[in-house]
C-alpha cells in the first residue's frame, strides 16, 4: 500500500518537524522481530532490563514507569498520581504544550494558576520564586514546567527552577515534561530534585509514537499515598509492583519494547554526553544560517536556545504555511507548523535524534532552496554558514 499519496517517492523524504523524529534502521529492525508472551519467562528479562536502562537518561536512580501511551498520558499519570479535586498547580506559559498541559489540569478538576510569557523565552523563574514566596498557605501542590517547548524553541533551566523553590523554601512537588528533550538534552532528574519526569518515545528516543514514561522520586510516591483525583490505568502502585519482576499489570507494547531496546543501546554506545554535544552542534550550526539568510528565531533569550529544534519567524507579509508547502511540494522535506498564536508566523526545523552534518545540511538547503521559491526576503549563504561550523571553518 503506498502511505504517502501526497507526494512522489523518489529518494529519501527529510523528516524535519520536531518529533515525531526519524527512526534509526536498528531500531526499526529490532520492531519487527516476533512478538512475544507477555507473561513468559523471556519477557521479565526483557521488561527489567529496558527499566534499568532507561534510568541513566532520566540521570535517576529511581523508578521510571511505562505506558503504552502518548506523552498527554504520561501528564495525566503525573497528575492524578500526585494531586487531589481542587488541588494549585503553577504552571508557565511558555508555549502551546505549557497551554495544553494547564488545558488538562483544568479538565481534570485542578485549579492552574499561570504565569505567563511572551512565547519567546523559557520559565520566568523569578516569577516562580516571588509566586512561591507569596504562596505562604502552600496551597500550590505542584510546579509544572516544560523543559523544551516544542512549539517555541525555548529550553526551561530546571536546575534554576530547582533552586528557586528551595530558595523560597516551598514543599510544592516540581513536574517537568521533557516529552521533546530527554536523551537530546541534559537531564538530571535525581540531582536537579525533579519530583515526576514526563516523557514520551517519538523524539530524542528515536523511536515511533507510541509509548510515554513517568520518573518518579520519593516525594512523589508519597504523594501518591493521599492524592485522591481518580486514577486506575495510569495507578503508579500496580505499575511498580508488576515491574518488580520485569512485567506490567497489562498488555504492554512489547515490540515497542524491543525497539526502545535498542534505542538505549544506541545512545549508551555513543554515550550521552557525545549525545547532548552533537545537538548543542547542530543547533548551533542550524542558527548560524537562520541568521545568515537574515531570518530571526523565535527564542529571544541565548541561554534559552533549544538544542532540539529552532523556530524561525518569517517576514510580515508572508506565510510561513505556505512556505512549508512550498518546501514540501519541491524538496520532499517536512518541517513543523506554528502552533496556537504562531500558526502562520514560524516554521520549525528539527535537529534531534538520529541525525548527522550531512542530513543537516540536506535540510538547510533545503530551506534555503524553499526561501527562494516561495518568495521570502533572504539573504544567500545560509547553508554556507552552517557548513563552516560544522567543517570545522568558523
Amino acid at each position: 500500500m503506498a502511505y504517502f499519496t501526497s507526494r512522489t517517492e523518489n529518494g529519501r523524504h527529510f523528516l524535519q518537524i520536531p518529533g515525531p523524529s526519524n527512526v534509526p534502521d536498528r531500531v526499526l529492525r529490532a520492531l519487527d522481530n516476533p512478538t512475544m508472551d507477555h507473561r513468559g519467562p523471556d519477557f521479565g528479562v526483557l521488561g527489567k532490563t529496558v527499566l534499568e536502562k532507561l534510568k541513566p537518561v532520566f540521570g535517576t536512580e529511581q523508578p521510571v514507569i511505562i505506558y503504552p501511551a502518548s506523552g498527554t498520558g504520561a501528564w495525566e499519570a503525573a497528575l492524578v498520581n500526585t494531586l487531589s479535586p481542587g488541588d494549585t498547580v503553577l504552571m508557565c506559559e511558555t508555549g502551546w504544550f505549557a497551554h495544553l498541559w494547564q488545558e488538562l489540569a483544568e479538565r481534570l478538576g485542578l485549579k492552574p494558576r499561570l504565569l505567563e510569557t511572551d512565547w519567546r523565552r523559557a520559565a520566568d523563574v523569578p516569577a516562580i520564586e516571588a509566586a512561591l514566596r507569596a504562596d505562604r498557605a502552600h496551597e500550590i501542590k505542584a510546579v509544572c514546567v516544560v523543559h523544551n517547548e516544542t512549539s517555541t524553541g525555548c529550553t526551561s533551566r530546571i536546575d534554576e527552577v530547582r533552586r528557586a523553590m528551595d530558595a523560597a523554601g516551598h514543599p510544592a512537588l516540581l513536574m517537568v515534561d521533557t516529552i521533546s528533550s530527554l536523551g537530546s538534552v541534559e537531564f538530571r532528574h535525581d540531582d536537579w530534585g525533579v519530583d515526576v519526569t514526563i516523557s514520551g518515545s517519538q523524539k530524542g528516543l528515536m523511536l515511533p509514537p507510541g509509548i510515554s514514561f513517568n520518573a518518579v522520586s520519593a516525594k512523589a510516591l508519597k504523594a501518591a499515598d493521599t492524592a485522591r483525583l481518580p486514577r486506575s490505568y495510569w495507578d503508579w502502585k500496580p505499575m511498580l509492583a508488576s515491574n518488580a519482576t520485569g512485567y506490567f499489570p497489562y498488555t504492554p507494547a512489547t515490540n515497542m519494547l524491543y525497539a526502545l531496546d535498542a534505542a538505549l543501546d544506541l545512545l549508551m554506545n555513543e554515550g550521552l554526553a557525545n549525545v547532548f554535544a552533537r545537538h548543542e552542534r547542530h543547533a548551533e550550526a542550524t542558527r548560524r544560517a537562520v541568521r545568515a539568510w537574515g531570518l530571526e528565531i523565535q527564542c529571544e533569550d541565548p541561554r534559552h536556545f533549544s538544542p532540539v529544534l529552532t523556530a524561525v519567524r518569517v517576514p510580515e507579509g508572508h506565510s510561513a504555511n505556505a512556505l512549508r508547502g512550498a518546501i514540501l511540494e519541491r524538496f520532499d522535506m517536512s518541517l513543523g507548523n506554528g502552533l496556537g498564536r504562531l500558526n502562520d508566523r514560524v516554521f520549525r526545523i528539527g535537529h534531534l535524534g538520529a541525525l548527522n552534518d550531512l542530513t543537516l545540511l540536506g535540510a538547510l538547503g533545503g530551506v534555503e532552496m524553499g526561501l527562494r521559491v516561495a518568495g521570502v526576503p533572504h539573504s544567500a549563504g545560509g547553508v554556507k554558514a552552517a557548513m563552516d561550523l560544522l567543517s570545522g571553518n568558523a
